[in-house]
């Protein structure tokens, strides 16, 4: 979904297409809008932290798919307390692994590292 509004930046009726085409159980639908639209609450904040881990990256030259995991990654790591961060890590690497380039695992995996060991602990301070 995140990729969908990314490339075609929304328009009518955006979600309501998006589950038209895939159709999901109630259950994925509502984690699914809780992760979408945390995302685009806090976006210039998660768009801010990947900028400052990606040492050398600009958003612009990451994958749309590798740039929209890791918002997704980064909204659920500080902004959902019930799901654990290694659990948000290792989907996030799969998914970039299974959807983006056999480089981008470990690329996803290197920015959330320092995200979750930078911004997680300064957040319980």
């Amino acid at each position: 979904m995140l990729f969908q509004l990314d490339v075609h930046k929304g328009g009518l009726n955006w979600r309501k297409q998006f589950w038209e085409i895939h159709p999901a159980p109630p259950k994925v639908r509502t984690f699914t809008e809780l992760l979408v639209d945390g995302v685009l609450q806090y976006q210039e904040d998660i768009d801010r932290l990947i900028q400052k881990h990606a040492l050398n990256w600009s958003l612009g030259r990451m994958s749309i798919i590798d740039r929209n995991i890791l918002r997704c990654a980064v909204y659920e790591l500080l902004w959902v307390s019930d799901v654990p961060a290694k659990v948000t890590m290792n989907e996030a690497i799969e998914i970039a692994k299974r959807y983006s380039d056999e480089e981008s695992g470990a690329f996803v995996n290197g920015i959330l590292d320092h995200i979750v060991k930078e911004e997680t602990l300064s957040k319980k301070e």
